[in-house]
């Protein structure tokens, strides 16, 4: 019995330099199981292109023409929360990254990635999973520990979970891996999956980077502690 084919995953590009746009296409539909349904060259172009065309997967640039990426993200994460929104830009900066995640993207990538970890990460965003790397967790970390004081906890928001599931948030919102968070709390890594799939489902987050951000700004976490 051989194995079922991988789901063909769709992707919008946006990017508004032409030979960049073309390049990540190219890359793109060099791989079977990745269909490009169609190109934008800024903001506003790509959320009509959302609308129109319901990709899986919108890869997202920052700097753009007419609507930015983080403000084309916010619009596309709320009019159209089935498509997963990846940001691929040459900016580092610690207010792209913020902005993009708070604004409703699952990942983020530099345009320096290698072609094989850009097809890997959009089947992993078109999967559920937002794109973690524990310095981007905690580059949110550090900025929420900038923000105001957060209000006490909202405990109707939370009322749902566990206690156990409570635990697992906190430690999430600390920047801990599955892993991490499986031997802090002395339990198997498939039981922490199971936990961070409840909580996003009870509190209907998209995804770990949401969990994060509602962690510090519920007060489940707070800055500095």
């Amino acid at each position: 019995m051989t194995d079922p084919d991988p789901p063909l995953v769709r992707v919008l590009v946006v990017d508004d330099d032409d030979l960049m746009r073309a390049g990540l296409t190219a890359v793109l539909s060099s791989d079977e199981t990745i269909r490009v349904v169609g190109e934008a060259g800024d903001g506003r172009a790509a959320i009509d292109q959302a609308h129109v065309l319901e990709p899986d997967v919108v890869l997202m640039d920052v700097r753009m023409p007419r609507m930015d990426g983080i403000a084309a993200t916010r619009e596309i994460a709320a009019a159209a929360p089935g498509a997963r929104i990846l940001i691929v830009t040459t900016f580092e900066d610690d207010d792209y990254v913020f902005g993009a995640l708070t604004a409703g993207a699952s990942g983020f990538l530099l345009k320096r990635t290698r072609p094989e970890q850009l097809i890997a990460a959009i089947h992993t965003i078109a999967g559920g999973e937002a794109l973690l790397s524990p310095s981007v967790t905690r580059t949110v970390i550090d900025r929420m520990a900038r923000q105001p004081p957060p209000a006490p906890p909202d405990s109707r928001r939370l009322a749902g979970l566990t206690p156990r599931e409570r635990d697992v948030l906190e430690l999430v919102a600390r920047g801990l891996s599955n892993s991490e968070i499986a031997a802090t709390l002395v339990v198997e890594e498939s039981t922490v999956k199971t936990h961070v799939k409840r909580i996003l489902a009870k509190l209907d987050l998209r995804d770990r980077i949401q969990a994060v951000i509602l962690a510090y700004e519920t007060g489940v976490v707070r800055p500095g502690a």
